[in-house]
């Protein structure tokens, strides 16, 4: 059984310093078991970045939130990505997001700005999103115990390059119900395209260029990526071949 102590340790030793802003994706069935549970490796990933820093965890709702269900609840609506993310958003101090699909929360000096206005993106990864702003304001992303494939940022990546094929070309109309119970009609356009089962090919190039970074804690990989080295080589790369992350199509039967 891993100690949040432990945690610190290897939080560090993977990348994390005084001052970092980082989005966490989480698999705490992977991690194993922890003296404390989901709220000591909360303090243990706050502890690694100090009062100074912005710990974010996405609140996705996308599976729970659509065109039959199209309503959103900034407190009630649970998230549909892990139980860490659960636990963080019912913290004291935590403010989550209002985007119906793509919501994170966050705690710390940035938390406010980092999700300011995310609800008025047509998209939810625009260039005006949390996932975008973690590139602009140097911030990175840990995934304990997954791979590749759930990292949100690389959506961003795609707007940056212009693969406006990735979301839908029509609107799906949806409504966020704040905290004070204010109803705001949101408009976007949801992802269409499975582009993220190819996230885990872009592996070996991350590390080598040095936006990857691979450390573990227990049987448990960490893998932290640095938001603006791993965006802005994405970026290029799909620029030049956006097929390096489309689905294969699959073979012809004869």
């Amino acid at each position: 059984m891993l100690s949040k102590d432990q945690l610190i340790t290897a939080f560090r030793h993977a990348g994390l310093a005084k001052g970092d802003l980082i989005l966490v994706h989480s698999s705490l069935r992977k991690l194993g078991p922890v003296e404390g549970g989901a709220d000591a490796v909360l303090d243990a990933l706050l502890e690694a970045i100090g009062p100074e820093g912005t710990l974010a965890l996405p609140t996705h709702t996308f599976s729970v939130v659509t065109a039959r269900q199209p309503v959103f609840h900034q407190i009630l609506t649970p998230s549909n990505v892990g139980t860490l993310s659960n636990v963080f958003r019912k913290r004291a101090g935590v403010l989550r997001g209002l985007h119906p699909t793509h919501s994170i929360a966050a705690i710390g000096p940035l938390a406010a700005k980092l999700m300011e206005g995310h609800e008025k993106e047509v998209t939810p990864c625009s260039a005006n999103s949390p996932y975008a702003r973690l590139r602009e304001w140097n911030g990175k992303v840990l995934i304990i115990g997954e791979r590749l494939k759930c990292c949100t940022l690389f959506h961003a990546c795609e707007e940056f390059a212009g693969m406006q094929c990735v979301s839908s070309p029509s609107v799906l109309e949806l409504f966020s119900i704040t905290e004070s119970n204010e109803v705001m009609p949101v408009a976007t356009r949801p992802h269409v395209i499975n582009t993220w089962d190819q996230y885990p090919l872009l592996e070996p190039h991350l590390l080598a260029n040095g936006a990857l970074r691979i450390s573990f804690v227990g049987e448990c990989a960490l893998r932290l990526l640095d938001a603006k080295s791993a965006s802005d080589w994405l970026i290029l790369e799909l620029k030049k071949d956006p097929s390096i992350i489309l689905p294969k199509p699959s073979p012809t039967t004869q």
